[in-house]
């Protein structure tokens, strides 16, 4: 692992082993002669981004993150939407087909699903990330019909093989079109690679750099919105 983690840097494209900020609220009981704030909290509705370190903003400020960074941009827009970090170091697809289920409890408006980097980098079967993605898919679909899903797709080296590194960029396009969802092409594009957007290890993104992944996610983000 910490040699194919080593080599990483020195490709254009970067795949990612990538703590979670989980952000959780309990609402508020209604007193007698109050006004109920169900409605009105529900005006608000609820992103979603589910992912690995990257979504996380492994080694910044949670307020560094991109989805901090989204949030950010919703609010300067005055847009009713309340961002969640539900990213977690180190995670894999089937890793979130485990625990979507508790993520899931709470209301979900838009999906974003960030997953599948670290399949990637420990040569997992395409298949079976595939298979472990859609089942995440099938789960939020199956949850609300309508909820929204934006798939952010993911890139690996060279170095992984090009047949592999071919049919493991194929997964996010072929997803997002068998289920009707919103595409990221490559949410780390104009990052991946670039030595002054990411940190030390040459793997994860500089404050700078999720404010570029930001931008690519808001791009495919504001026409679901």
């Amino acid at each position: 692992m910490f040699k194919i983690i080593r080599h990483l840097a020195m490709f254009s494209l970067t795949g990612f082993a990538f703590s979670c900020g989980q952000d959780t609220r309990s609402p508020e009981k209604k007193e007698a002669g109050t006004q109920d704030t169900t409605a009105v909290s529900r005006s608000v509705k609820t992103i979603v981004f589910f992912g690995n370190s990257l979504t996380a903003g492994y080694g910044l400020e949670p307020s560094q993150a991109f989805p901090a960074v989204i949030q950010q941009k919703l609010d300067s827009l005055n847009l009713p939407y309340k961002v969640v970090n539900a990213g977690v170091s180190g995670e894999t697809s089937s890793g979130g087909n485990g625990r979507i289920d508790w993520i899931l409890e709470q209301p979900v408006d838009i999906f974003v699903l960030e997953l599948g980097a670290n399949d990637g980098l420990r040569g997992i079967p395409i298949a079976e990330t595939k298979t472990n993605l859609q089942a995440i898919v099938d789960k939020v679909m199956s949850k609300n019909p309508q909820t929204k899903i934006i798939i952010a797709g993911m890139q690996m080296p060279p170095n992984m093989g090009l047949q592999y590194t071919a049919d493991f960029r194929s997964i996010f396009a072929e997803l997002a079109k068998n289920n009707n969802c919103t595409l990221i092409p490559f949410i780390l594009d104009g990052v991946g690679g670039e030595v002054n957007l990411n940190q030390e290890d040459g793997i994860h993104p500089t404050a700078e750099g999720h404010r570029i992944v930001a931008e690519n996610v808001w791009k495919e983000m504001r026409g679901v919105l």
